[in-house]
């Protein structure tokens, strides 16, 4: 029989995880055992993937925030600090910031307007297009910015977050200057030691503060690169794609995670015969269309994959196909006219016309957002998400 079905991303429950559990182990056997209980079966490139929460905890790969502030002040001084574009998130930054402030005796926060690097509004381009504000060169300090735009709560969460930030600092007794720049050598007037906090900006932000003078650039990649007093820490993208745990200590982005989809790959090989992909992925690539928020506050989408995951879709797009090549074909003959030419198809389909519209991606990242939207940030309990069907085509029968 044909087969009818394409693409189909399930969601795995599995235990709970805490520090030291053998992952590789928990997620093979939840795959398979959700296989027997769901009556399906695994096939050659199926993708198998884990949320880097997990493999973080099981790790046991989190920080305080006194090892946040001890690094702090010994990189950058533990004076005047200029913390420069953060993200307005509760779960992301938050805790960091007390870290941050707890190991200086000043914070000069400066804020991007009218949004933050992933979307989260601090005022509506509406706003400053009454007010008569370019958000390209003009700066405001914090009376500025109430005098013109009040309080301005976040649509989804209703927090301020210019005073929620600015409590944080206070409360871990550093004192607190706040501006609104878009142009980092802003921050150069008031303090000359910067510690920048944007995500995928992070390289151009650092070169524009190193050319402008100033004397200490660090990012949040540089903090907690390596172990303080025992804490956990990630050697590449150090407080990047943190998460809160408690209200005293974050949860970092797992360190080195290679051996885990290796290891994953091999147990299911050896109990199966299938050839499996295994990634371990972040947040998705993609952006809210109402809070127009980009989901991605983690440094990456995937943390680490097999090799089979490399490159990008290659594809050709059946409806141009259908209105362009073979428009004067119906039924049966469009139908192995199609299949032909994707039987045919070169291995590189750049620059050809059939493949326009076609999502020009990574498929990790593509992958990845798929297992991000499926798996949820909340109560689903289910951290692994096994996608079947990724690679197959219009042709494919088995």
């Amino acid at each position: 029989m044909e087969r009818r079905v394409g693409t189909i991303s399930r969601g795995i429950r599995c235990p709970i995880i805490r520090e030291g559990d053998n992952l590789a182990d928990i997620i093979v056997e939840s795959v398979l055992e959700a296989a027997e209980s769901e009556g399906f079966e695994l096939r050659d490139r199926d993708v198998i993937a884990a949320t880097e929460s997990i493999v973080a905890r099981a790790q046991g790969n989190y920080a305080s925030i006194d090892a946040i502030a001890k690094d702090v002040k010994a990189k950058l001084g533990g004076e005047t600090i200029g913390v420069i574009f953060p993200i307005l998130s509760r779960n992301r930054f938050s805790i960091c910031l007390k870290g941050i402030a707890k190991g200086a005796r000043k914070v000069v926060l400066m804020l991007s307007y009218p949004s933050d690097e992933v979307g989260n509004e601090l005022v509506s381009l509406d706003k400053l297009d009454d007010a008569g504000i370019n958000p390209y060169s003009d700066v405001m300090d914090l009376e500025k910015y109430r005098e013109l735009f009040g309080e301005n709560k976040h649509p989804f969460t209703g927090v301020d977050y210019v005073q929620y930030y600015s409590d944080l600092i206070k409360e871990a007794g550093a004192e607190v200057e706040v501006i609104f720049a878009n142009q980092p050598q802003e921050i150069l007037k008031h303090a000359k030691n910067v510690l920048t906090c944007d995500i995928h900006t992070r390289a151009r932000t650092k070169r524009i503060l190193e050319k402008n003078g100033a004397e200490v650039v660090l990012g949040l990649d540089n903090i907690l690169t390596c172990p303080v007093d025992g804490s956990g820490c990630n050697e590449r993208f150090g407080l990047l794609g943190s998460n809160k745990s408690t209200e005293e200590s974050v949860k970092l982005f797992p360190r080195d995670c290679t051996d885990l989809v290796l290891e994953v790959q091999g147990k299911i090989l050896e109990k199966t015969g299938k050839h499996v992909e295994v990634m371990v992925y972040g947040d998705g690539a993609f952006k809210d269309p109402v809070g127009k928020i980009w989901e991605l506050a983690d440094p990456c989408v995937s943390v680490s994959h097999t090799e089979g995951l490399n490159g990008t879709p290659n594809e050709v797009k059946l409806k141009y196909l259908a209105d362009n090549d073979f428009k004067d074909l119906k039924g049966e003959a469009l139908k192995d006219a199609i299949s032909k030419r994707i039987q045919e198809k070169e291995d590189d389909l750049v620059g050809d016309m059939s493949s326009q519209g076609t999502t020009p991606r990574r498929l990790t990242d593509l992958i990845g957002s798929l297992c991000d939207l499926t798996s949820g940030s909340g109560d689903k309990g289910t951290p692994v998400i096994l996608v079947q069907g990724y690679f197959d085509n219009f042709t494919t029968d088995k």
